[in-house]
């Protein structure tokens, strides 16, 4: 499916040195980045039109539990995941993510080299996860790490950089549907903070 991501009504924004120096006469600008979410929209709903989700693992029979709310953090909008990672019942996560098409379909992201979020956290670790329309299997998907720490920061992630888990399959960002961000794998208290998620040059 080829969706636009650069509509202007949904999700273009120009950053960086095209805002700053403009372009000569004759040259054409390319954004240098794209709003997925910027949190302009009524909770839960996304910039682009989808909605944010929760789940843990109780989905599987674990016994993790989770909230997911928009409210002000250190002066600024921001979608707040919290809950309480249990190990118990072959669990361990809590999740909130966000298909890039309304209808759950993939979408071609290969124009882009990743995707950058703003996030304020306790200070923990906690994952990215992306999903494409090549894999089948629930728990498969394509990961990075990152912390988060308590101020706001923006953190930057290639998509070469991701690691598949549990899949042979090469992760093909023409097919990209669903990023997830997560608090998994150990037993821990999950406090984070997303203020906004964009694709990057």
């Amino acid at each position: 499916m080829s969706v636009m991501l650069y509509d202007r009504r949904t999700f273009l924004i120009i950053a960086g040195s095209a805002l700053a120096g403009g372009a000569t006469r004759g040259e054409t600008v390319r954004p240098q980045s794209a709003i997925i979410d910027d949190l302009s929209r009524d909770p839960p709903m996304s910039a682009i039109g989808t909605r944010w989700q929760l789940f843990t693992d109780r989905v599987m029979g674990g016994v993790s539990n989770g909230t997911m709310i928009r409210e002000m953090v250190a002066g600024r909008p921001a979608i707040r995941m919290r809950g309480d990672v249990s190990l118990e019942n072959n669990g361990g996560f809590v999740q909130i993510s966000l298909d890039l098409a309304p209808d759950g379909e993939a979408v071609d992201v290969s124009a882009w080299s990743g995707i950058e979020l703003d996030v304020f956290g306790n200070g923990e670790e906690y994952s990215v996860h992306l999903r494409t329309s090549d894999l089948t299997r629930p728990w498969q998907s394509y990961r990075q790490s990152f912390r988060a720490d308590p101020q706001w920061r923006t953190v930057q992630f290639r998509f070469q950089d991701f690691v598949p888990y549990r899949t042979d399959v090469a992760i093909n960002t023409g097919r990209l549907r669903r990023i997830g961000l997560v608090a998994i794998g150990r037993a821990f208290s999950a406090d984070l903070d997303v203020g906004g998620v964009r694709l990057i040059r």
